[in-house]
């Protein structure tokens, strides 16, 4: 059964025309784009000003022909390049290791001296801990004794006086 035509809101012609609408202004703006970047190329580019004459070419290619440490630089070949970067490269690499292994005896020193210091502490702790031990049973021997003192003092008629 075929089916019935909508001629609601969006008929094919209507689709078509929009589809239409959007192609055209794609290529209007891909179009102005490349106008657009093609004249600011040209129009953006200030004029040149160099003197082309024989002598500033010349002095151009001698630029450096005249400094020592430039001519020697500039001799070198890159074998000679390569291995002075090398070099320089296991210099850093020497001072670096040689701060490490002095930053690494500078913390052994410190932990040598807080190790001594603990021990000093764990044994100041033990003499604390053996004095507080024999001042607790001496302690318990003095109230033991007062204890009997109290005792025999009760004995013998002995009364707390109330003040």
């Amino acid at each position: 059964m075929p089916h019935p035509q909508d001629h609601g809101f969006c008929s094919n012609g209507a689709v078509r025309l929009a589809l239409v609408l959007i192609g055209v202004c794609l290529v209007g703006y891909t179009v102005r784009q490349s106008l657009h970047w093609r004249f600011k190329e040209s129009s953006s580019c200030p004029p040149c000003l160099c003197d082309c004459s024989e002598e500033s070419a010349l002095i151009s290619i001698d630029c450096g022909k005249h400094e020592p440490e430039m001519k020697r630089e500039m001799e070198k070949d890159i074998i000679a390049l390569i291995s002075e970067e090398l070099n320089l490269q296991e210099a850093v690499a020497n001072e670096t290791l040689h701060q490490s292994e002095e930053l690494l005896m500078s913390a052994r020193k410190i932990s040598l001296h807080y190790q001594k210091e603990a021990e000093k502490c764990t044994a100041g702790v033990e003499t604390c801990e053996e004095a507080r031990e024999g001042a607790q049973a001496q302690l318990t021997e003095e109230l033991k004794a007062t204890e009997v003192w109290e005792r025999r003092a009760w004995e013998l008629g002995w009364k707390e006086m109330t003040i």
